[in-house]
């Protein structure tokens, strides 16, 4: 087995470090690099590894196999080079603030609700934490204010390993039961944790925790939350959003959800004008078309519940078999068919494939689409 020295564990902000190839493997991946010290975090515990470059070779992907240190190339080494190698130092401080952040939450919710953290997942966007009961949108909001309250304190991040007798006397976080040499992670008056992770070694390096959504998942509830510069992005995205929002709206920045309520009374007015103006038109045909037997209709602008509506209404009177059609924006046109204990079945069926068209129904009403013009319907109709 190849020792590699983990220098992540010896400096966090170690970003370019010297380093000797002691073995290259080719393996289903790649080539498997083994170096004799490295400042690469493997993935582990919820946590991406890093990624970056040894030499002019980009790292894809590092893991911990068998206690070694893995890093997987396109292109293989010979033993005993000498390289410098360097970690995408952004993406790098980008999950250490996310890691971070999320210890900060987690501690606090076990310590004021007693919840545990059993799940924890962190993506190129968000993190997801499942805790084992349920939280309110109040309790929440009282969680995110104490945690940024934690992280504007600055406090130091405290890293150690206590010995046997000491960690039995430590209250500390873990999923599972850990023996060995335990590593634990302290975030002063906020979380005390066992966690193979890269953390900040100051609070305030975190900057803000933003928590975005929580639904219930299982017995407890499933959190998404984000830390540091993702919720500056996250905030500039919001604000922009908005801003469109208000110039089409003609409203102040300020003032955006009142002028969309005004927005949602003024459609559901029109939607009941809407929907009068349509009972009329249906009455109207329906009148039009009393006692003409089987009828067959084109309107513009009907959506597919008043084509529905007017065949209905038509149906009442004509005496025999009516067919509605309304055309879409792409040219197809949506239909309604019906006849008073009639069977349409095999019509329909027939129709649809002749005008290229889907639906269907009861015996004695269908509804559908052709992509089929005016005229083509017309030639069916009359065949």
């Amino acid at each position: 087995m190849v020792e590699t020295r983990r220098l992540y564990y010896e400096d966090v902000y170690i970003k370019i470090f010297p380093a000797q190839v002691k073995e290259c493997r080719k393996g289903e991946k790649g080539y498997e690099i083994l170096l004799d010290q490295s400042a690469f975090y493997p993935e582990g515990g919820g946590q991406p590894c890093d990624l970056g470059v040894l030499g002019d070779v980009p790292v894809k992907d590092v893991q911990e196999k068998d206690g070694e240190l893995i890093h997987y190339t396109e292109k293989p080494f010979e033993p005993g080079t000498e390289l410098i190698g360097e970690i995408d130092w952004a993406r790098r401080f980008d999950l250490m603030q996310q890691h971070s952040g999320e210890h900060i939450v987690s501690g606090l919710v076990h310590e004021k609700y007693g919840y545990d953290n059993v799940g924890f997942h962190m993506s190129s966007d968000v993190i997801t934490i499942d805790f084992s009961g349920v939280l309110d949108k109040k309790q929440l909001e009282e969680i995110e204010a104490e945690t940024n309250r934690k992280i504007w304190e600055n406090t130091p991040v405290e890293i150690f390993y206590p010995e046997k007798e000491d960690l039995e006397q430590l209250p500390y976080r873990s999923k599972k039961e850990l023996t060995g040499k335990i590593r634990l992670v302290r975030f002063p008056g906020a979380d005390l944790c066992a966690c193979c992770g890269t953390h900040v070694t100051h609070t305030g390096e975190i900057g803000m925790v933003k928590l975005l959504t929580a639904e219930n998942f299982h017995e407890g509830v499933r959190v998404t939350m984000i830390s540091g510069k993702r919720v500056l992005e996250y905030l500039n995205r919001i604000d922009e959003q908005n801003r469109q929002v208000s110039v089409k709206l003609s409203a102040k920045i300020g003032e955006t959800a009142q002028a969309v309520e005004r927005l949602q009374e003024e459609n559901y007015r029109l939607k009941g004008q809407l929907l009068h103006l349509t009972q009329q038109l249906c009455e109207t045909e329906a009148a039009r078309y009393e006692g003409a037997g089987s009828v067959l209709i084109f309107h513009e602008g009907l959506d597919g519940d008043s084509v529905r509506k007017m065949a209905d209404a038509v149906i009442e009177k004509c005496a025999g078999c009516c067919a509605v059609f309304s055309k879409n924006p792409d040219g197809s046109y949506k239909y309604a068919i019906g006849e008073k204990d009639g069977d349409l079945r095999q019509f329909t069926k027939e129709m649809n494939m002749a005008l290229n068209g889907r639906g269907g129904g009861r015996p004695f009403f269908v509804q559908g689409s052709v992509k089929a013009d005016e005229e083509q319907i017309r030639r069916f109709f009359e065949r």
